[in-house]
């Protein structure tokens, strides 16, 4: 480490004795030399972070997951805590992340150099990226499956018949020319049995594990190999690949809605949609599902918006990239549900029942009211092909950022050992990744998949936010932050951004995790409740990641002089080599400097008086 005795501290940064002109180019970027921080990747254009964070965001949680919790909180009704959450929460916690990372350059880890005692946060992040990596590719694993059996005349769950089928399925047509019109009529459709019983092939518990399904062991492999070649090259690659995977999904849209707005029946389905019903405001459930969905779908506190930002040029406007990236997120998650309410008012109006009675609530929605949709249409296999591929485009860039996170935060925090050796790094988390992988390929495999959505990135999300909301609020200062700001984009954060970090923000998400822990419920699947120790494995998986938090703030208080009110406030303050990128590199060099001159001089032989 590079001795930082000649410079001085003014507002948490780094400051030399040399001029502005020296540190960027005429883009904005770092000018080379033969500093180590030269060697980290950086985004080759503006548009390749704008399409990257778009995509990381706009994931599969937009289409399966928020028309889920719309329709399981009565419609329209969720909006209002959704966009509540993401106004005064999503929008300024996104924004001081996004500030963080491109002011130092560093990733998630090591980007706390600005605050050591909440260094854990940033392994927190870490931890809750690798959790969720490693079974979100298993969702986009159901997609290839799906996209892969589109490749025929007939859909295989238009009708039953199938060995899969029981005696319990029934078709569409039979449903819609049944004589019992009663309220509670239920039915299985073919698309339930093949998801259930063709694609997962599950058991009755998460006891009962039963085989390996190799088609989707395969599906989960072709998943990480393109996860892995999309990588090979960090930003550079992935930077581009995302021109396709972040736009791609956008027109697949546009093209369903304008076909889905034809459809008898849509506009029942649309209406149930945006119709609220206020009474779901009284629970403490609704607003549980938006705070989550906001931080499920903006990636705040996972690490990832940390880690793209910290590519970005110095001087790059990351207020407007605040606004900008959250709107296009909860724009695409609100649009995607009229896509898919048009579908399902139009199944409805086929099967001649209500809405609300289409199918039943769950992450299944994208695997069994769609498709079965898709089946009612003319040449349903095009349909239905370009909605998996729409769904892999979607699971693939939010990945990508995620694996990311991991890969960039560790080579970071560890340069001299892992960043030269990046490539093998990111193919040996991708084999390991894969095979913790491998138990969601098994017949319990879904069990395995809605217990790690469930504990995963669900409340710790919350805690590793008010934690870090805090700490950068009242220990690093907002002060301190908003002079950071200035210094990159040449004008403060107003008095909402102020008033959101200090005094909303962590107050919000404060209340909803107070809310999360007084109604918590084990998880259930399809009616099946889970056996205590999965619930408890689940739990602890969880605290996995929290433990983080004070595990390294207590290791960096004890690793500071003094007595322990020296060593807390030692730890509180900034590291002495915090500060932006650009000035840790030219003080490197002019250390590399100093010491060749001294070796120069060493050699110099000693001339007899």
């Amino acid at each position: 480490m590079a001795s930082y005795s000649n410079i001085s501290k003014d507002e948490g940064r780094l400051v030399t004795d040399q001029g502005d002109e020296n540190r960027h180019d005429d883009d904005g970027g770092l000018k080379k030399n033969s500093g180590d921080e030269i060697e980290r990747e950086s985004w080759g254009a503006k548009m390749d972070y704008m399409l990257s964070m778009i995509g990381y965001c706009v994931g599969l949680g937009n289409v399966w997951r928020f028309p889920y919790l719309c329709y399981a909180n009565g419609g329209g009704a969720f909006l209002i805590p959704y966009l509540l959450m993401l106004t005064l929460a999503g929008i300024p916690l996104f924004y001081m992340e996004s500030a963080m990372g491109q002011y130092a350059s560093l990733g998630s880890i090591s980007v706390w150099k600005a605050l050591p005692i909440i260094k854990g946060v940033g392994y927190a992040m870490v931890t809750i990226s690798t959790l969720v990596a490693i079974y979100y590719n298993m969702i986009i694993a159901w997609s290839l499956y799906f996209l892969f059996a589109s490749f025929s005349s007939v859909l295989p769950w238009h009708h039953c018949g199938h060995w899969w089928n029981t005696p319990e399925c029934m078709e569409s047509s039979a449903v819609a020319n049944r004589t019992n019109t009663t309220a509670n009529f239920s039915r299985i459709s073919p698309s339930e049995e093949y998801f259930h019983n063709r694609v997962l092939k599950y058991t009755d518990s998460i006891d009962d594990t039963g085989a390996i399904s190799w088609e989707l062991a395969l599906c989960l492999l072709l998943s990480w190999i393109i996860v892995f070649f999309c990588l090979i090259k960090g930003v550079k690659s992935s930077g581009k690949v995302v021109y396709f995977t972040a736009t791609f999904p956008y027109v697949v849209l546009i093209i369903l809605l304008i076909r889905g707005l034809l459809l008898p029946g849509a506009r029942d389905g649309i209406i149930y949609y945006i119709k609220p019903d206020f009474t779901k405001l009284l629970t403490s459930q609704i607003w549980y599902d938006g705070a989550s969905q906001v931080f499920y779908s903006l990636g705040v506190a996972w690490g990832g918006i940390l880690t793209m930002a910290s590519y970005n040029k110095f001087n790059n406007n990351c207020y407007r990239d605040a606004i900008i990236v959250p709107l296009c997120n909860s724009g695409t998650s609100i649009f995607a549900g009229f896509v898919i309410f048009s579908y399902i008012g139009y199944m409805a109006h086929e099967l001649k029942v209500d809405v609300g009675k289409v199918v039943a609530k769950g992450p299944g929605l994208a695997f069994i009211a769609y498709p079965e949709a898709l089946t009612l249409m003319p040449i349903s296999p095009l349909w239905a092909f370009l909605f998996f591929f729409m769904l892999l485009t979607l699971g693939l860039d939010s990945e990508f950022v995620t694996i990311e996170t991991v890969i960039t935060a560790l080579s970071d925090e560890y340069p001299a050992l892992l960043r030269r050796y990046k490539v093998a790094v990111l193919l040996v988390a991708c084999i390991v990744m894969f095979l913790l992988g491998l138990p969601f390929c098994t017949q319990a495999g879904i069990y395995w998949v809605t217990l790690m959505d469930t504990y995963s990135a669900g409340f710790t999300l919350l805690i590793a936010s008010f934690i870090m909301a805090i700490g950068i609020s009242y220990v690093y200062g907002v002060r301190r932050l908003s002079a950071n700001i200035k210094e990159m984009v040449g004008f403060e954060p107003n008095w909402y951004f102020k008033a959101c970090w200090m005094v909303i923000s962590p107050l919000m998400v404060l209340f909803i995790f107070i809310v999360s822990l007084v109604e918590y419920q084990p998880p259930t699947y399809d009616g099946n409740t889970y056996p205590a120790w999965a619930a408890g494995l689940g739990l602890a998986m969880a605290f996995t990641s929290i433990i983080m938090i004070p595990l390294f703030g207590i290791l960096a208080v004890f690793r500071q002089e003094g007595t322990l009110i020296e060593k807390v406030r030692a730890a509180c303050r900034p590291e002495p080599d915090w500060g932006p990128a650009h000035v840790r590199a030219q003080l490197d060099e002019k250390e590399a400097i100093n010491q060749s001159q001294k070796l120069a001089v060493d050699r110099i032989p000693l001339q007899n008086p």
